[in-house]
């Protein structure tokens, strides 16, 4: 073969490129080659710098040093622990599904926005990605109000509003100073990331050992440090100033009973009363790092080991950290100081620098992370083209790869969030959008794991449905206990990205899960849908129309798809040819062709081809092979034979002719088929002195072979001139008329209005009276009767055929057509194949012309076809004549009964 040297696995999906970031450390925008080679940056981290380092600085933020005693202080010692154990439960659920998916191929820049992504596909991805690119905007503002804190802690000009005594106390406070003061923060973020994040991967770890010294210096201060006693002042309402009296006692056993429950009371940041919902706000900003790691795998040795191993590593370490400082600060520090004081931390320390140390660089070094994380799923999303022309200026990179416009819509938003003022006043917004991202991680988990697809593979195996389903609940529960009011808000919010991704139906060459889901279901309810369970009252049109070029038969198809109720739709073609004389099928290239031209049509569909030496064999193999189980082709439609020159259909559409460049970066997700492709792909329409494909006994033995499978037939005539079929008319019937015929009008003899292939004519009428297009339109059934002779049975037919109408719940008005001037130009012969004389199929035309020329399309009575070949001249003819002129018509043979009279 061929192709037997190309890539199992191309690197590079859809062109990104794999990002360093965890915050994203910068890399070389270059992508790989088509032949998989790697990326200019070379894999080079281990566990440790790749995962540990980075999870672990994102975990400790701003928490660790100026909100542990808040925590503890307001929900008490056993409340602190049981937030901690719901937040670690939390996380660790999307741990599992996390480890799951990033073990399961490389994630390349985006992080949570790509594995869901590719995963879910464009419309969660997308909105999901949006979701999580607003949490890191609400957490990096956060950080940065927690360290314009800690930095007015001690060289805020006002010792009232301070964690301790001394200090170079020059900058003066209050609300503009605050935003002022975050400003300048973010500038310099701003900076660093603008011109050297690099420098920030480069000391992630020197960060680290920072915060790890100052951490100690805390636990070791717990015993060298003798107990003291504070006095905190506030400033309260009407310039008051309130004064508390707060003790550190050192590790004592009543300093531990006092703390154990709680004592939820008022906040002095932002004045309002706490309770267990704000306060485990607050403390889950200390789990939202989690992604660091899985973020990094672009970067990583082995990724597959890397990323379970270490993420479970420091968040295991991150517990234990907790746990110990919950019960350090419990034991040591009374409840008024750790309410009234967040900062608590400085005055008890041995040397308070190391604290005020460890504060800074935690608070810089996660406002850097959130801000160059953010930037990055933000570029992200605008190399996917999914929200178009707003997003797309964010694509835009430096010569060394730095997405800097990204970098500055990030820092614009996030300047934004600064104005908030506090950081608890933001905390749960922050807690929502992360709950939220981190449920769906779990739900694409979830999703892969029902679809059964034999490609999920993920090397990490500690995970179940179970764990996914628990971890998505547990995430939702826990959004509306902390605020109601955001997370209906962010669900609202994500179901209107939802919708409007969906309404732009971005294409991607990602991989649906939907599909997946689809197809695993669609399966099982197949099995389940049984044949000998069919019933006539639950009878519904499944069609197979065979289609020689679209180019003449797209109003046809486009007539089809009102008619089919709900049914399945197949558009079959047969392309001529013997697979041994060639050296690949030629039909398995088609299919995206055809697929497209469903797509412009914009009808429901399936397409179904096949390679035959003959069209009549080619229809046989459909009519047997097409479906599965209890969904197969009961009814056969063919475009009518007759001489006339077809028109070119797809040259008067303007949806095929519109040449205008597609929007939105659309060409490059269209499957391998644009515009002009499609247009060439299928030939030009036959003219009139071109041979047809097909002898008249060949058609004949298609519809006789289509009766003899217990199929009904249909034959369209005239269907190039109907209006208003196309997926963008506002047609809604009301100026269109419906005409049925259910009398064979070739056996004048033959009054039976309720055979099986009348009443399946008033069926399928029915039907089309029931679609979209058609559903004011007005039907006539017309009744022929013969009045010459002084026989008034006619009269009781037509009361019994009204009997019949208002059984089958059908509404028409009825026609009643005295027809004995045609009926005398019928000569009955002995023999019933015997052909009709001209002028009798003469007279039957001008009296469909006479009554039914006004109407959009007429239903007829299809004959049983010849059973000698020689005869299917004759019998073409006789339906040419009937025909001759009269525009849309149906002309139906049903073999099966479709109707039924009782509930």
């Amino acid at each position: 073969m061929s192709n037997e040297r190309t890539p199992l696995i191309t690197s590079g999906v859809c062109g990104l490129n794999v990002t360093a970031a965890v915050c994203g450390t910068d890399t070389d925008p270059a992508q790989e080659s088509s032949s998989g080679t790697a990326n200019q940056s070379p894999r080079k981290l281990n566990t440790f710098f790749g995962v540990m380092v980075p999870t672990v600085l994102s975990m400790f933020s701003i928490v660790l040093f100026l909100r542990t005693g808040f925590v503890v202080g307001h929900a008490g010692l056993l409340q602190a622990l049981l937030m901690v154990v719901v937040a670690y439960t939390i996380i660790s659920l999307t741990i599992l599904s996390i480890c799951a998916i990033s073990t399961n191929g490389a994630i390349q820049g985006g992080g949570a926005y790509y594995m869901i992504s590719r995963s879910l596909g464009p419309e969660f991805g997308g909105s999901i990605g949006l979701m999580f690119f607003l949490a890191k905007i609400f957490a990096c503002g956060g950080y940065v109000l927690g360290l314009v804190e800690a930095i007015l802690d001690v060289f805020g000009l006002d010792p009232g509003k301070s964690s301790v005594s001394t200090g170079v106390r020059v900058l003066p406070q209050g609300y503009w100073y605050t935003v002022l003061y975050s400003s300048v923060i973010l500038l310099l973020c701003l900076l660093v990331c603008l011109v050297g994040a690099h420098i920030y991967s480069r000391t992630a770890f020197v960060i680290l050992l920072v915060v790890t010294v100052s951490l100690l210096s805390v636990f070791i201060s717990s015993v060298a440090v003798k107990p003291q006693e504070f006095i905190i002042t506030h400033h309260g309402s009407r310039n008051q100033t309130l004064r508390y009296n707060a003790s550190y006692t050192g590790f004592s056993a009543t300093t531990l009973k006092n703390n154990l429950g709680p004592g939820y009371s008022l906040d002095y940041s932002t004045n309002s009363v706490m309770s267990f919902a704000t306060v485990f706000a607050v403390m889950f900003t200390s789990c939202t790092g989690i992604m660091a790691g899985a973020n990094m795998s672009g970067e990583l040795k082995n990724p597959s080991v890397a990323i379970p191993k270490g993420t479970i590593i420091a968040v295991s370490y991150t517990f234990i950290v907790y746990v110990l400082l919950f019960f350090m600060i419990s034991a040591t520090c009374d409840r008024t100081l750790l309410i009234q004081d967040y900062g608590f931390l400085q005055r008890i320390n041995l040397w308070p620098p190391f604290v005020t140390i460890g504060i800074y660089c935690a608070s810089l070094s996660a406002a850097m992370c959130a801000m160059i994380g953010a930037s990055r799923i933000l570029h992200a999303l605008a190399l996917d083209h999914l929200f178009g022309l707003p997003l797309a200026p964010a694509a835009i990179t430096s010569a060394s790869g730095n997405p800097w416009v990204a970098v500055l819509f990030t820092w614009g938003l996030t300047q934004c969030v600064v104005f908030a003022g506090e950081l608890n006043a933001i905390a749960g917004l922050v807690t929502v959008f992360y709950l939220l991202a981190y449920a769906a991680v779990d739900l694409a988990c979830l999703a892969l794991e029902w679809a059964s697809a034999p490609n999920f593979r993920p090397t990490f195996q500690l995970f179940s449905w179970h764990t996914c389903l628990l971890g998505i609940v547990s995430c939702l529960a826990m959004m509306f206990i902390i605020n109601p009011v955001y997370s209906s808000g962010s669900i609202v919010l994500l179901l209107l990205l939802l919708l409007f991704l969906h309404y732009r139906s971005p294409t991607s060459s990602w991989g649906y899960i939907s599909q997946a889901l689809i197809f695993h279901q669609v399966r099982k309810y197949l099995l389940m849908l049984d044949v000998r369970k069919d019933h006539v009252k639950f009878w519904r049109p499944q069609v197979l129309l065979m289609v020689a070029n679209p180019r003449s038969s797209s109003q046809l198809i486009l007539f089809v798809n009102q008619l089919k109720k709900g049914g399945l739709y197949v558009l079959g073609h047969v392309q001529l040819g013997d697979l041994d004389t060639l050296p690949s099928d030629p039909v398995q290239q088609q299919y995206n062709f055809w697929m497209s031209l469903v797509d412009k049509l914009g009808v429901k569909a399936f397409v179904d081809l096949t390679l035959s030496p003959t069209v009549r064999q080619g229809t046989q193999h459909l009519l047997r092979i097409t479906g599965l189980g209890g969904m197969k082709p009961n009814m056969l439609i063919l475009g009518f034979y007759d001489s006339c020159t077809p028109e070119d259909f797809l040259l008067q559409d303007s949806a095929f002719c519109d040449t205008a460049v597609e929007r939105g970066g659309e060409d490059e997700f269209n499957f391998g088929v644009d515009l002009p492709s499609l247009q060439a792909h299928f030939p030009p329409v036959r003219d009139a002195e071109s041979p047809r494909w097909l002898a008249p006994e060949e058609y004949v033995g298609i519809i006789s072979d289509a009766i003899k499978m217990n199929k009904s037939v249909c034959l369209g005539r005239y269907f190039f001139q109907l209006e208003g079929e196309d997926k963008d008319s506002k047609v809604d019937g009301s100026e269109r008329i419906i005409d049925v015929w259910p009398l064979n009008l070739l056996q004048p003899g033959c009054r039976d209005y309720e055979d099986v292939c009348s009443l399946f004519l008033l069926q399928m009428a029915c039907v089309l009276n029931m679609s979209s297009k058609w559903r004011h339109a007005k039907m006539r059934i017309f009744l022929n009767v013969g009045t010459a002779s002084s026989d008034q049975g006619w009269m009781v037919n037509e009361e019994t055929f009204r009997e019949l109408l208002r059984k089958l719940r059908i509404r028409a008005s009825i026609k009643i057509v005295p027809w004995d001037s045609v009926v005398q130009h019928h000569t009955p012969t002995a023999e019933p194949a015997q052909a009709p004389s001209e002028s009798f199929l003469s007279a039957v035309n001008r009296m469909l012309m006479e009554h039914s020329s006004q109407a959009t399309v007429r239903f007829l009575y299809l004959p049983q076809p010849p059973s000698h070949r020689s005869q299917s001249q004759a019998f073409l003819a006789q339906l040419e004549a009937v025909t001759n002129g009269l525009g849309p018509t149906l002309l139906i043979h049903g073999v099966t009964p479709v109707t039924y009279t009782d509930l």
